[in-house]
């Protein structure tokens, strides 16, 4: 599925964004649990010298535990990202990032002053021109290695405690497949155990926060290897479509004329491999997904489970949605009935 468009409760345990700076994937920083690293403007850490922030040890929530997670240090991501690092950089005034050397979004300038006001626009409205700019960004961080962040092919149980780091290169573009698999991914508990009852990033009040920054930090890393400071996702209105609207070659690929169930060999996602697809073999096995390439892009819109899922979310859905005002109630998970969150995630 292409990044068009993780939560247990967030009163439980942290959210998790599955981020491992490449410059502390060592043992080194694992090790010390610090990741603190210089920034290049002045080669201080966190930028210190600069104003830009200081290593500080990491704040956790001092909420209770609930009883919908019954286990306490088995999960790499409780309390994240503590089990891998507890000092980290604490940015300052607008200044973000794991160096402190990026400005926080929306806003821009040598010291992150300016106000920044970007607008994601319908795919429909774009012109041919920007339209085929967007795919080819697409298809450049599908194939150019991340060059800020690695991603984990094993637990910290795994790595040793850290002494044996466990970290590969990964492309742009599938870095979020894998944030997305790895802060919802179920918990490995050892020998063919697995807690399957968890989600770092859907069916609890971190739903839409945690999928607004994930969009943002991948607008910012289209931003970052294309030079385009005006890059935003465009989107699709499918309020009251009869089929996928962008379901074709000139937008996210058609069908395959012998196979309906594979791109069109005209796209060029067509050539696409997915990652992250087998979370079972991954259970079975006690292991991470690795990010190697699992086959083509499977697609067959218009074949869903009608009995789930009859048709595409019409302007009256869309309508009684938005007139909700609880934005959570109840116990704060997929079922709680009537808050905004759940019934936006369906």
């Amino acid at each position: 599925m292409l990044l068009f468009a993780l939560g247990f409760l967030l009163v439980i345990l942290q959210p998790c964004t599955g981020q491992f700076p490449r410059v502390c994937a060592n043992m080194e920083s694992l090790l010390s649990k610090e990741c603190c690293p210089p920034w290049d403007g002045d080669g201080s850490s966190c930028g210190e010298l600069s104003g830009r922030g200081s290593c500080q040890n990491i704040l956790l929530s001092q909420a209770p535990l609930g009883p919908q997670f019954p286990f306490s240090g088995v999960d790499d991501r409780e309390d994240w990202p503590s089990v891998f690092y507890n000092r980290t950089c604490r940015c300052e005034g607008n200044f973000m990032g794991f160096d402190c050397g990026e400005c926080k979004f929306g806003f821009s300038g040598l010291n992150c002053t300016e106000r920044q006001v970007k607008t994601r626009r319908n795919i429909f409205q774009l012109t041919t021109s920007e339209k085929n700019k967007f795919l080819a960004y697409l298809n450049l961080a599908k194939n150019i290695p991340s060059q800020d962040y690695v991603i984990a092919t094993g637990t910290y149980t795994q790595m040793d405690n850290g002494s044996n780091p466990m970290f590969r290169d990964i492309s742009v573009y599938d870095l979020f497949v894998w944030m997305h698999y790895y802060a919802s991914r179920d918990t490995l508990l050892g020998g063919s155990n697995v807690w399957r009852d968890i989600d770092f990033a859907h069916e609890a009040p971190g739903f839409l926060p945690w999928h607004r920054a994930f969009l943002l930090m991948w607008e910012r890393q289209i931003e970052k290897i294309t030079g385009d400071e005006n890059f935003t996702i465009p989107y699709w209105d499918w309020r009251d479509a009869e089929d996928c609207g962008v379901c074709n070659d000139e937008y996210m690929g058609g069908r395959h004329p012998n196979n309906p169930n594979l791109l069109s060999p005209a796209s060029i996602f067509s050539s696409w491999q997915v990652i992250c697809t087998r979370s079972e073999e991954y259970n079975s096995q006690q292991t991470l997904c690795s990010a190697t390439g699992e086959g083509p892009i499977r697609r067959n819109p218009g074949n869903n489970d009608k009995s789930r899922t009859p048709r595409l979310p019409s302007s009256a859905d869309v309508e009684f949605c938005l007139s909700l005002t609880q934005y959570e109630s109840g116990s704060m998970d997929k079922r709680a009935n009537y808050s905004f969150r759940n019934t936006l995630e369906g």
